[in-house]
């Protein structure tokens, strides 16, 4: 849970107008760490094989919310 908290403190401070708000959900099933937004899920810890980074979480998110929002330095590096 402490995990989904420090995720949930960057997601509110990083996109503070493009989230209505991040809810915290514990799971039935031991081990379960899914993030979702509006049905859609964009990350699922066990689909995936690793927990997201928190820079890979912010730019998932950002591409959903608001893609036209520069991260600084958690996003992508142009090649």
């Amino acid at each position: 849970m402490m995990r989904a908290a420090y995720m949930a403190q960057e997601l509110l401070t990083t996109f503070t107008d493009d989230l209505n708000g991040v809810t915290l959900k514990p799971s039935e099933v031991s081990g379960r760490y899914t993030i979702s937004i509006d049905e859609e899920t964009l990350f699922d810890r066990k689909l995936d094989g690793h927990f997201p980074e928190i820079k890979e979480l912010k730019q998932a998110v950002r591409d959903k919310v608001n893609p036209g929002k520069s991260l600084g330095h958690s996003d992508r590096h142009q090649l």
